[in-house]
This record gives structure tokens, sequence and C-alpha cells, in this order.
């Protein structure tokens, strides 16, 4: 078996973000499949005692220190896994003690491209297409001496059995109130649609927006993943997804589980994917959104774009890729033991 460290700032059920779920789709899998997986956080305001989520060891952060088990010894990990702002010391760690590191990339910020020169990892997985394409045609223009770290694409795992509400409900639903994500654009819509209930889900980041002012708007706390299926697609007719920036959109995918349509910004991300299942608006024409939510919710319009995007999330079935991923995991630390000089 192999034993994986991931080294993360926060980690679900405390921390929703869909990078982290995203995160933890990967690892619950290496860890359903015989693998042990430790999850140490850098960060102390959210979790003070271990705890296990699907198979994933999860330690809280105490000190500086807490890495040195996982560096040597008997417990000394076959790879380290890491994102976002863990990154820098994931990778001087693992170059200090000669394992392997794993990137997982979920945007295309220049940190982030700039640490896949300076890191060195084993492996970099990119979470869509077009974000590896981007990064790709970065390297050529910054670092084209250099091959570039060995990648993989994994799209940000969903299973229609975590996500699928029996009965979509009637809201229009907007998730993570922050502007970025469009939460103005959503009060507008509310202002302008006074007959329809919009439902608002207050995000596990960002600088919330929250207005009480609207009746025919609720506001409900921030919602574990596990409880996203029954406590908000199982209210949501519509989804919207108004970002200024995605590089995927997990949340879209999951609305389509079951059958929620969903209208978005075209982002890169979002049309890869909801492809041909979305209805995209340029997210500063509110008119279009207006339009766009009468024309989705008809009667005769609705059903026909359910279907589609249960359809799509079909297609988007993550088996195939986490096979790879696991694969090509295991064949990261079996070079890394390798390396290891005996």
């Amino acid at each position: 078996a192999v034993r994986v460290l991931a080294m993360l700032h926060a980690y679900p059920p405390e921390h929703n973000a869909g990078a982290e779920w995203a995160a933890h789709s990967l690892l619950r899998e290496l860890a359903a499949r015989g693998h042990q997986v430790d999850v140490l956080l850098s960060h102390g305001r959210e979790v003070s005692a271990g705890y296990t989520l699907h198979g994933v060891e999860v330690h809280p952060h105490r000190d500086k220190g807490d890495p040195g088990p996982w560096m040597s010894g008997p417990r000394r990990a076959d790879v380290i896994v890491t994102h976002l702002e863990c990154t820098a010391r994931a990778s001087i760690l693992g170059g200090l003690n000669r394992i392997p590191v794993v990137h997982l990339l979920h945007n295309t910020y220049e940190k982030s491209k700039t640490w896949l020169v300076k890191g060195r990892p084993a492996l970099a997985v990119y979470n869509t297409r077009w974000m590896r394409e981007d990064v790709q045609g970065w390297w050529r223009l910054h670092r084209g001496d250099r091959p570039m770290p060995r990648g993989i694409t994994v799209r940000p795992p969903v299973a229609a059995r975590d996500y699928a509400a029996s009965k979509p409900g009637g809201r229009i639903t907007l998730i993570n109130l922050t502007d970025e994500k469009g939460a103005l654009l959503f009060y507008k819509l509310a202002e302008a649609m006074p007959k329809r209930r919009f439902l608002g889900v207050i995000g596990g980041y960002g600088q919330q927006i929250i207005r009480e002012d609207l009746p025919n708007v609720e506001i409900v706390p921030h919602t574990p993943g596990d409880r996203m299926a029954a406590d908000v697609y199982a209210r949501t007719k519509v989804l919207l997804a108004p970002s200024v920036y995605e590089s995927y959109g997990r949340v879209a995918v999951e609305a389509m589980c079951s059958g929620i349509p969903v209208i978005a910004h075209p982002t890169p991300g979002l049309r890869e994917s909801l492809a041909g299942a979305g209805t995209f608006c340029d997210r500063d024409d509110p008119e279009a959104w207006i339009t766009s939510i009468r024309r989705v919710t008809s009667p005769k319009v609705y059903p026909p774009l359910s279907a589609a995007a249960r359809a799509r999330a079909a297609e988007l079935d993550p088996g195939p890729e986490l096979d790879a991923w696991c694969q090509t995991m295991e064949e990261v630390a079996r070079r890394g033991r390798y390396a290891i000089p005996h």
C-alpha cells in the first residue's frame, strides 16, 4: 500500500469549498483502494481534534513540527499531495526529504504556475482540460527551455449518488453570496422578479453579501457537502452560476446530478463542465438573465433541459479519471521509493 500525506490548509466537512471537496474526492478514492491517506492541516482555527472522513485520517494543526513523523522513520510518506497556500511548504519539505510531491491545480493564477517551476513536482493534476492547455501555453512562453512536470487531467469528481435529490424544488439558487460569485446580480434578479422564489446559500469562503429586505429571498447557512442534496438541491429548480472566474464549477455539476438546469457566465471552466447542457449569459447583462430564467422555467422548455442536465452529469462519470489518478499515484510512489538511497 502507498502511504500518502496530504498537506492542506483546510478540509471538509468543516471547510466546504470546491477545491477542498475535490481534493477529498481524490484522496478518499486512494483510501478506498487500500492506501493509507493522512491529511495534515496547516490551520488551527476550525479543527481541534483528529477525525476520519471516508477512510481519510485528518490531523489538526498543532505546531510547525507537525510534518516530522511523515518525513522519516516507519511513517515516512511515499508521496506528498498539496494545493493552494500549502504548495510552497510542502514542495520544500518534499525536496529536502526526497519525497515526491504532487500539486493539485484548481486555478490558472500566476502563483500556481510559478510553483510548478519552483517546486518541481513529480506530478501536476489539472482540474480541467482548458486549464492544462493554459498552463502549457504559459510554460512555453516563460520556461520553454525546460520540460514541464508530468501532468494528468482529473476533473473534480462528482458522484451522482452523493448529490442527486429525489426531486428538484422550486427556487432559483445561488451558492456562495460573494460579489465574485454573482451575489449582486442575484439580488438584482430577485428585485426584478418579485413573484419568483430565490434561495441564497452562504459560502465557505469570501466576503458574504447578505440582504434581508427581499421577501422572496431566503438565505440559508453554509451547508456541508453531504447535506447539499437534501438541503439545497431538493429545493432548487434552477442554479445560477454568474461567477467572474470558475476553473470548473463543481456546484454546477452537482446540480445537474438532480436534473437542475444551470444558467452560467461563460467562463472557460463552466463551458467545459456544462457543455451543451448549460445556458450562458454575460454576468453584466441582467436582462439576459431574466429572459433566460423565464425561458428555462417554462413548462415546455424545462423538461428537456432537465434531461440534458442529467445526461451531462452522467457523461462526467468520474470513474475512468479516478482510475488514472490512482494508477499514476501508485507509479509516482514506486518511483519515489526507488529513488531513495539504501
